[in-house]
């Protein structure tokens, strides 16, 4: 069974930054690719990023493109999400996801597994 454990989040002031992790059991984490999603009080589910098996190869939301970075590390089996530059519409609990393959990575229906989430709470 994989799991996902996120950690990280917390309450920021605009501008600020914060680090999420998260934690993937099994040993074939660097077989797949990674995805970030949030969501917001009354709203769906959003893409954040996602990053391909290698770390190569990355995209983003619009609203995050500069201010966000996404990254693994595989020999620790942790995928990140660096968050720069926090606004207050950046409010929402955020989840990772595994990805077995195929299917278009901005959409929740191509991942499997999906961690607990950790609450992002950006103050104006």
């Amino acid at each position: 069974q994989v799991q996902l454990v996120e950690s990280g989040g917390g309450l920021v002031q605009a501008g600020g930054s914060l680090r999420l992790s998260c934690a993937v059991s099994g040993r074939t984490f660097g077989s797949y690719a990674m995805g970030w999603f949030r969501q917001a009080p009354g709203k769906e589910r959003e893409f954040v990023a996602d990053i391909n098996w290698s770390g190569s190869s990355t995209a983003y939301v619009d609203s995050v493109k500069g201010r966000f970075t996404i990254s693994r590390d595989n020999a620790k089996n942790t995928l990140y999400l660096q968050m720069n530059s926090l606004k207050p519409e950046d409010t929402a609990v955020y989840y990772c996801a595994r990805a077995p393959g195929g299917g278009i990575l901005t959409s929740t229906r191509s991942y499997d597994y999906w961690g607990q989430g950790t609450q992002v709470t950006v103050s104006s």
